[in-house]
């Protein structure tokens, strides 16, 4: 007998092909599953042409904890550091390339831009990250999904954007890509470029069915750099970076709290095991802090 399953996402054309990617590695483990795409408009969706603290996730959890859906799958960079009350995050998909991509009108690299090329971004973190590297550039709001970012560079608004090398490419986009931006400058967002799926934390059935979906390197990896964000007390708002990686049986996290000019940064790494990924996180977390983070959050903070 064919089981039916809801698939809560967002509506956005990236979103859709991530939710395919879950629909898909979950029809593969459990061809007699029936995988449903249930697209959910949020309110954040609703709101991009203004800064807002709208959070993406909110109305699909929502949707979930309610029963409307059985599955919801986000963008892992979009979780807040702690899950929803009611999900569990019962999988995480294999890792894209968490890098971020500098897209031009024309070809080039950050480095090569005349002073007072316009670039577009709207994260706090890529903007101080952007006037770290180069203080000479103008920097641009810039909202709404991919194509839309996409348009606004192509038709000459602003010369160029920072997006996400993963959400490029799983739109079929990455001949937008001018250049990837080194890791070594530019620590992406937790969770960046990684698949999370969560559940309903009372439906323990299903739960053990999307567990077969988990990567346990990419877990390890995201709840590491959720764990510092958790640990320092941060969000979408706040200037941060972090990246984890897992090699050799061990793993490596590295993260960095920024003024918003980013003309200050206080950055930390730290070594362990994969199974003690959350404390990795909170230890960094604390360290960061002490070193000076907690000047930093509280100018962030209007302080």
């Amino acid at each position: 007998m064919t089981e039916t399953i809801r698939l809560g996402t967002r509506g956005s054309a990236l979103a859709r092909v991530q939710a395919e990617l879950v629909r898909a590695a979950l029809g593969r483990r459990r061809p007699k599953i029936d995988v449903r795409v249930v697209p959910i408009v949020t309110q954040g969706d609703r709101v991009q042409d203004r800064a807002t603290d709208l959070d993406f996730t909110d109305a699909i959890d929502r949707a979930l904890v309610a029963g409307e859906v059985d599955l919801a799958v986000h963008s892992a960079k979009d979780l807040p550091a702690v899950a929803s009350r009611g999900v569990r995050l019962a999988a995480f998909l294999p890792r894209a390339d968490p890098r971020d991509a500098l897209v031009l009108r024309t070809r080039g690299t950050l480095a090569s831009l005349p002073p007072g090329t316009r670039l577009g971004s709207s994260s706090p973190r890529r903007r101080a990250q952007l006037r770290r590297a180069r203080p000479d550039l103008e920097l641009v709001e810039l909202r709404g999904n991919v194509d839309t970012r996409l348009a606004r560079v192509q038709s000459g608004e602003i010369e160029g954007a920072v997006l996400a090398v993963a959400g490029l490419r799983r739109l079929g986009r990455a001949d937008a890509v001018t250049e990837v931006l080194s890791v070594a400058r530019f620590l992406p967002a937790p969770g960046q470029g990684a698949i999370a799926v969560a559940v309903r934390a009372s439906d323990r059935a299903l739960g053990r069915k999307v567990a077969e979906l988990d990567d346990p390197r990419t877990r390890a990896a995201v709840t590491a750099e959720r764990s510092f964000v958790e640990g320092v007390g941060g969000d979408c708002d706040t200037p941060l970076g972090a990246v984890a990686t897992v090699r050799a049986g061990r793993l490596w996290l590295r993260a960095e709290l920024l003024s918003a000019n980013g003309q200050r940064t206080v950055a930390g790494a730290r070594r362990g095991a994969p199974n003690s990924a959350r404390a990795i996180g909170l230890g960094l977390a604390t360290g960061v802090l002490r070193a000076g983070g907690r000047t930093l959050l509280h100018e962030a903070r209007g302080g």
